[in-house]
């Protein structure tokens, strides 16, 4: 750890960690609510697990972008962090007031949690993904301005490279689109039109450019490629992001009442969406074959590596699949559309952020090449179980997806089913899924398992000619 304030981002790891479990526990609880409809109700009834669900996803993964960031600024900017205290303050106010809106939705009704948090102030509740009480969207807000912040003057006092430029840049773009939590126009359409600001220009914009930065910086690290091809891949792949995801939003306006020319632009935009993603595979596989460093930390590469291809496959072609409009007409939220947010997530931020766990946790632990032989080996088995999982868990829904839009929406496959008669006929489909959530968490508990693994630490990294022996 070449900065004694990158230890800040050690508390943000853990917790992000243990909010991930709880976010597979309740995972589990919703396969499970699908094929026995009464378990657990009505002490936590779907909706509510369903939130729980979402909102921890939502929630760990900003810590874990926070944790990142705090990491990642002050190696790129080669100074310490501004404010260690600022950092270790957010923490808390974060932490607390994400545990107590989750055991808030747990605890009472959503109705009474809305009188409870003076939703009637500043009404903002109610609408999916955004359901945090407007307390707690206040605190995101607040926390969010003072991070920013935190590492905006660190990386202002500091070297500037274009590792920190970019993510910057996409924290700046989080912050901003946040705010469009607090619009809710009583206008159904408008409300739709600018509540994609905030989930679609979240994960399909500026969320790739954070991706993007650390996925380059741990190529740089674990690699040894010169930082200025490395920089040069990543303004091509987080130009084409933006240009593609900022239009392609338009994928989400097809049936909301917004004008026609939305049809062609989110189609032909949204259409593009792979082409960033599939430029991160070649950026990734060729930064390792031209690599110059042997690292030790095999698992953290791996986690690289399986980063750009899961996000290819879920946000890429999985959304490619049902994302133009004559498609997405018959698929618009049918079980296909769960399929691709299951591994789009998984593989776009979800493994971007256990790869610099897997890379900062064991020097932050006295490791700096990494954890030991077995542990890394016990972690490579968690990355499978859970990647190989998640891939049964996408095929699963896409099955039951494609089987719910033939039964239930095709006019010229006979008589069209009912809702409730097409879930009956895809059930199978959801027992399998469930399965695989199973082996899902069990491959997360493996994966934090090896955490707990000693053994002898790795020798440093072999450079030049010997790493490509």
């Amino acid at each position: 750890m070449k900065y004694q304030s990158q230890a800040v981002a050690k508390p943000y790891f853990i917790f992000a960690l243990i909010l991930f479990a709880g976010q597979i526990l309740f995972g589990l609880i919703l396969g499970l609510q699908y094929v026995v409809g009464d378990f657990l109700f009505p002490e936590i009834p779907f909706n509510v697990a369903r939130m729980v669900h979402t909102n921890l996803l939502i929630v760990w993964l900003l810590f874990g972008f926070m944790g990142a960031t705090y990491w990642l600024v002050p190696e790129e900017a080669q100074t310490e962090l501004h404010s260690p205290l600022l950092a270790k303050v957010l923490f808390w106010v974060f932490a607390v007031a994400g545990t107590l809106t989750i055991l808030g939705y747990l605890s009472v009704d959503y109705a009474t949690l809305a009188d409870l948090t003076y939703n009637n102030l500043l009404p903002t509740m109610g609408r999916e993904f955004l359901e945090q009480p407007t307390i707690t969207k206040i605190g995101i807000a607040v926390v969010a301005v003072g991070f920013l912040y935190n590492v905006g003057i660190t990386a202002l006092k500091g070297r500037k490279t274009v590792v920190n430029i970019v993510l910057m840049t996409g924290l700046f773009g989080l912050v901003v689109l946040w705010l469009f939590a607090f619009y809710n126009p009583s206008n159904l359409t408008l409300d739709k039109y600018f509540w994609w600001f905030v989930v679609h220009l979240w994960v399909e914009g500026v969320w790739e450019l954070i991706m993007g930065a650390i996925l380059a910086y741990i190529l740089i690290k674990l690699t040894g490629v010169d930082r200025e091809v490395i920089e040069k891949w990543l303004y091509v792949i987080i130009a084409m992001a933006l240009i593609s995801g900022i239009i392609g939003t338009g994928h989400h306006f097809f049936w909301i009442g917004p004008p026609e020319y939305w049809l062609w632009l989110g189609s032909v935009f949204s259409a593009l969406e792979p082409l960033p993603f599939f430029m991160m595979v070649l950026f990734a596989f060729n930064m390792v074959k031209r690599r110059r460093r042997n690292h030790p930390n095999k698992a953290a590469l791996l986690w690289a590596l399986g980063t750009s291809v899961m996000a290819f496959l879920g946000a890429g072609v999985w959304g490619f699949l049902h994302t133009l409009a004559p498609v997405n007409y018959y698929t618009h939220g049918s079980q296909i559309t769960a399929a691709h947010g299951h591994m789009a997530f998984y593989g776009a931020y979800v493994m971007i952020v256990l790869t610099i766990i897997s890379y900062a946790m064991p020097i932050m632990r006295g490791r700096p090449y990494g954890n030991s032989a077995t542990a890394q080996a016990m972690e490579i088995w968690g990355f499978w179980l859970m990647t190989l999982s998640m891939v049964c868990i996408t095929l699963f829904l896409t099955g039951a997806g494609v089987l719910q839009v033939w039964l239930q929406r095709m006019p010229d496959a006979g008589e069209a089913l009912s809702f409730m008669a097409t879930q009956d006929r895809i059930a199978l489909f959801y027992w399998m899924r469930l399965v695989a959530g199973a082996f899902f968490m069990g491959g997360l508990v493996v994966y934090l398992g090896s955490f707990l693994i000693k053994g002898e630490a790795p020798e440093p990294a072999l450079e030049g000619a010997a790493a490509r022996a």
